[in-house]
């Protein structure tokens, strides 16, 4: 058996508070579940008995947080479960939070990745594209998927808009060809995509 030490009101949320079990973060819970279960510091209680809790009073809020947290923008499965788990609900609530989610389809990392490329692939290459989604929790499957119809020609295109406004007021030198040339790496574009943008302005030595 734990102690809950201290029980105190969220900063964001007034309608929340934190339980702290033997001097460290539990979880979050209602004010409504913490009275009606009589939770008071210096209580003793499981962390089991705190999760039953949370999972039957707040599974419910923590599935109308994450929607509307989703309202914005789109987000990954990982980027909900972060916002949760950043909210104090435990890995059960969130796990059926997610679970709902998914059967309503409002999240599907998938087709998350396959509008991230589209929109993406307008200004950034494809290793950064790849680098962020991987950053999302987004998996090797479905990053692959979803850069399945990002061609060469189309990134060369992209690479080529970038540098034409990179280069605007600027000498056609080779110092600043080389620069212009790490500038679309740093975008994420392959060392084939650069030259390739690059060739209309000369040919660029190796460094």
């Amino acid at each position: 058996m734990s102690e809950i030490t201290a029980i105190t009101p969220q900063i964001k949320d007034k309608t929340r508070c934190n339980v702290f079990v033997d001097g460290r973060f539990c979880c979050g819970l209602t004010l409504e579940a913490t009275l009606k279960n009589r939770l008071k510091v210096g209580m003793h209680v499981t962390e089991t008995k705190l999760a039953e809790i949370q999972l039957e009073s707040e599974k419910n809020t923590a599935f109308d947080k994450a929607l509307t947290h989703l309202s914005a923008t789109r987000k990954t499965e990982k980027q909900v479960r972060e916002f949760l788990s950043g909210k104090g609900y435990l890995s059960a609530v969130i796990d059926y939070a997610i679970e709902k989610l998914r059967s309503y389809n409002f999240l599907n990392d998938g087709e998350y990745a396959e509008a991230y490329v589209e929109h993406a692939a307008k200004r950034k290459g494809e290793k950064l594209i790849r680098m962020e989604l991987r950053g999302k929790g987004v998996t090797e499957e479905e990053i692959e998927s979803a850069l399945g119809e990002l061609d060469e020609e189309s990134q060369i295109d992209t690479a080529t808009g970038i540098l034409v406004k990179y280069m605007r007021g600027k000498a056609c030198e080779k110092e600043t060809l080389q620069k212009a040339y790490r500038y679309l790496m740093t975008k994420g574009f392959s060392y084939e995509v650069c030259k390739s943008a690059l060739r209309a302005y000369g040919d660029l030595e190796e460094e």
